[in-house]
């Protein structure tokens, strides 16, 4: 019994891994968090990612951002029912990041229905892969334009640089949901509908000035038939504005990746209590 004593005591002083409980536990905070928010964030949770580039992503990020923001093993539940509450406080962190972001897409998508829905194209759905969900075809073409834009504009970096923000805005475990969090979240909901009126308004406008100019020739003569030619004349009036729209769409992503840092972290700050 003294020797098997003495053989530990010796293996322990020895400390052949290195391995430090509270590293171990800080390095599991931060995958926790990158991983919870990831998922949620645009592009990066994407349904058309494969589950397992998206395990490595988060690995590969914990290992380059454990180092320089490290949160400390302390703060690691003790029980289970702690460590629900903050997966849940994390999951909610993710999802307020993930839904203003959102916000901006799902306008476009928004204003794209409308335009389909005033072009004749409401019966033409295609499948959304990020999403799983059938979308107009015109909703469809301005989302897929409003990711390039956002990418290409180097948005996905900058919500990797706000997750980076949230590990000294945020603590895990002390989230707090305040009322200006809130107020910020419903005004870029009212923000979506803006800007999805900002999309639409002068193509349906035109297309309504067409409908009025064929509601015109009806009149003057009852013999054409408007069926056959109202559909092609919408169709080409509304390609022809769209294609107008996108350098304005252009100007509307630019705007909002500008303020997209500002932004979140000014919503890190509310639900952190900063």
């Amino acid at each position: 019994m003294i020797a098997r004593r003495h053989i530990f005591c010796y293996y322990q002083r020895m400390n052949l891994f290195n391995f430090d409980p509270a590293s171990f536990l800080s390095f599991t905070l931060t995958f926790m968090r990158i991983s919870l928010i990831l998922f949620l964030l645009p592009f990066f949770g994407g349904e058309n990612i494969p589950a397992q580039v998206k395990a490595a992503l988060c690995l590969v990020l914990t290992l380059a951002l454990w180092p320089a923001n490290a949160v400390q093993g302390i703060a690691f539940p003790a029980g289970p029912f702690n460590l629900a509450l903050l997966l849940f406080g994390e999951a909610v962190l993710g999802l307020g990041l993930g839904l203003m972001v959102q916000f901006v897409f799902a306008g476009m998508q928004l204003g794209g229905q409308i335009i389909g829905f005033q072009m004749g194209f409401s019966m033409i759905s295609l499948m959304d892969p990020s999403s799983n969900q059938q979308m107009v075809i015109t909703s469809f073409l301005l989302h897929s334009i409003g990711l390039c834009i956002f990418l290409l504009l180097d948005g996905h970096l900058l919500l990797v640089k706000a997750l980076v923000s949230s590990f000294s805005l945020v603590e895990p475990g002390h989230l707090l949901v305040e009322e200006r969090a809130m107020r910020d979240m419903i005004r870029l909901a009212a923000g979506m509908f803006t800007l999805a009126l900002k999309i639409a308004g002068p193509i349906v406008t035109c297309l309504f000035m067409v409908e009025l100019a064929l509601a015109m020739m009806a009149r003057v003569a009852p013999q054409m038939n408007l069926m056959v030619l109202g559909f092609p004349v919408k169709i080409g009036v509304g390609f022809f504005f769209f294609g107008v729209m996108f350098s304005l769409i252009g100007l509307y992503l630019n705007d909002f990746i500008r303020g997209i840092s500002p932004m979140l972290n000014n919503f890190m700050r509310s639900v952190g209590g900063g």
